[in-house]
């Protein structure tokens, strides 16, 4: 059963990254990196992304080093099975990675609380977990903060693993977590000394440690940290490195993460909370009431939330870290609701509330999912472009395609530049250099009448319609793509199979309001009325919208 459920979680996380494949702007550097690190190797520097895209703040390498060299043995495995045939192949095997390292914390996670509060809770607290959207489908992006989600998780373990009746853990384990987090704030995410000072306060309080050795593990391992991230970003950007200083200098300081947006101090608490847990979060506050070990497991983290909301700029994934010890509060209350009697009506209405709420969970996932899915027009315009346009021979002349600026911040990854060099030593690709490889132009800020004007671009990926192009449609045409019919046949000289016009779209979820707005203030006869008109599925759908086009010169 234990294996079981660890293994629910782990396939759990790979759904997500099979069916959402691609990355935004926001995962782009560490995803860039672990690129530049399998493709060019750690000496060959001149030829990594970051210094053509650096980014507002520097970032660190330690993560996506280390991520590229786990990955690599699976990555030689997969292609000796012949399941990779493209560069793309190795991006969706390093997410897979890094989801079930992610996962692997979770599970770990998962003993301490069948420890601490049985396994029934630790049961519960799979269901709830696989149930949710928003971690299962972030924990295999490369985000800054997942890379530090692994070890803040295992830290929460540690503190969490004690057998049910004791009163503290082992001050092994304490130091151990303290540890962990310190290192990760240093060289990740600095957030977390906001969730670090709470920990380590109610430690002291309770006497898990002494201060004096708090101080000198703080001080140890805060310097072992920085000198390690130094040396090695140091390394990387060819220049004194310090990322997560000149991260917090460029946000707190001079405050410019305002220039990505503001928002008010509660949204943490809501909405961001709310959508990240569902119907995890009622549960969570009855776990929270009912037993006191839950209260000392959530408390610091409550605070880290209110500390956090003191920052204008808010993303749901700077408090990530929380949302697996809610969901451990939350499985303790439904081991409660789900131990009273059956034959009781109180037991027989827990135990519905119960799996309705992981139903209504699942539904909202799945919701979220499909919509998601579709979210990354950059890397299905790519992806398609890729398997339209082939190098052709080596007498023929190479295509140029240029990459707009949505289509870069929605998925149109370096994995996704499969017809350009590098390739990884194994790659066929190789062994044909004489081939004119596609040229894959990210130049930012060009205008229609420069792109039009440059002869040797063949190919736009663009946000402009037809309709905006206006008199440059006698230059550019969109592309028909071959759906069903042999890819290497939707080029210029020929198609086959079903063809569709090159345009990619998104879709989100529609919501009838009106229906919605009556049906609140008890108006069900104009609620009905309006259905009525327009059928059940208008009263909530998927809505298409256009978000790239790809063009080619005429």
């Amino acid at each position: 059963m234990s294996f079981a459920l660890d293994a629910l979680i782990v396939l759990t996380g790979c759904t997500h990254v099979l069916l959402a494949p691609y990355n935004k702007v926001e995962e782009s550097f560490n995803l860039h990196a672990v690129h530049d690190v399998l493709m060019h190797g750690i000496t060959k520097l001149d030829q990594y992304d970051h210094f053509t895209f650096p980014g507002a703040v520097p970032r660190t390498f330690i993560g996506s080093v280390l991520l590229a060299w786990v990955s690599y043995p699976a990555i030689l495995l997969a292609n000796s099975l012949g399941f990779v045939t493209s560069k793309f192949g190795l991006q969706i095997i390093v997410r897979l990675i890094l989801s079930t390292l992610n996962a692997l914390g979770l599970c770990y996670l998962r003993h301490a609380v069948s420890r601490r509060f049985g396994r029934p809770t630790g049961l519960y607290f799979t269901f709830i977990t696989i149930s949710q959207f928003h971690m299962p489908f972030w924990m295999g992006r490369t985000l800054p903060n997942m890379f530090a989600l692994f070890p803040v998780n295992i830290a929460s373990a540690l503190l969490l693993s004690r057998p049910p009746n004791s009163l503290k853990p082992s001050s092994t384990n304490v130091y151990t977590a303290i540890a962990l987090l310190t290192s990760t704030a240093v060289i990740f995410r600095a957030e977390l000394v906001l969730l670090l000072a709470p920990l380590v306060l109610q430690c002291l309080i309770l006497k898990y440690v002494p201060f004096g050795g708090v101080v000198k593990l703080g001080m140890i391992v805060g310097l072992v940290s920085t000198a390690a991230t130094m040396a090695v970003d140091s390394y990387f950007w060819k220049t004194a490195s310090f990322p997560e200083l000149s991260g917090v200098y460029f946000n707190v300081f001079q405050g410019k993460s305002s220039e990505w947006g503001t928002s008010p101090f509660w949204t943490y608490f809501y909405p961001m909370l709310p959508k990240s847990l569902l119907c995890a979060l009622p549960l969570a506050c009855l776990g929270y009431v009912m037993d006191s070990r839950i209260r000392e497991v959530l408390l610091p983290h409550i605070v880290f939330v209110g500390l956090m909301s003191f920052l204008g700029h808010k993303e749901w994934r700077f408090i990530a870290y929380v949302v697996p010890v809610f969901n451990v509060a939350a499985a303790r209350a439904s081991r409660w609701m789900v131990s009273q009697r059956k034959s009781t009506q109180l037991g027989r209405w827990c135990l519905f509330a119960f799996w309705f709420m992981i139903c209504v969970n699942a539904v909202i996932t799945a919701v979220f999912t499909m919509t998601s899915i579709t979210n990354y027009p950059g890397g299905v315009a790519l992806r398609q472009f890729n398997e339209a346009y082939p190098p052709l021979g080596p007498h023929a002349k190479a295509y140029h395609v240029h990459i707009s600026n949505l289509a870069a911040q929605t998925g149109a990854s370096l994995f996704l530049q499969e017809h350009s060099p590098p390739f990884l030593s194994f790659s066929s690709q190789n062994q044909i250099p004489t081939y004119p490889w596609t040229v894959y132009d990210k130049t930012e800020n060009l205008t229609l009448e420069e792109l039009s004007g440059s002869l040797n671009i063949t190919h736009l990926i663009a946000e402009w319609s037809p309709v905006e192009m206006k008199s440059r449609m006698r230059i550019w045409r969109v592309v028909d793509l071959d759906v069903n019919g042999d890819p290497h046949n939707t080029s210029p000289t020929g198609l086959s199979g079903i063809v569709k016009p090159g345009i990619i779209v998104s879709r989100f979820l529609t919501v009838n309001w009106d229906v919605v707005r009556a049906a609140s203030k008890f108006r069900f006869k104009e609620a009905w009325k309006l259905i009525g008109e327009s059928g059940w599925r208008s009263l909530v759908w998927m809505q298409e919208e256009p978000r790239l086009w790809i063009y080619g010169r005429r």
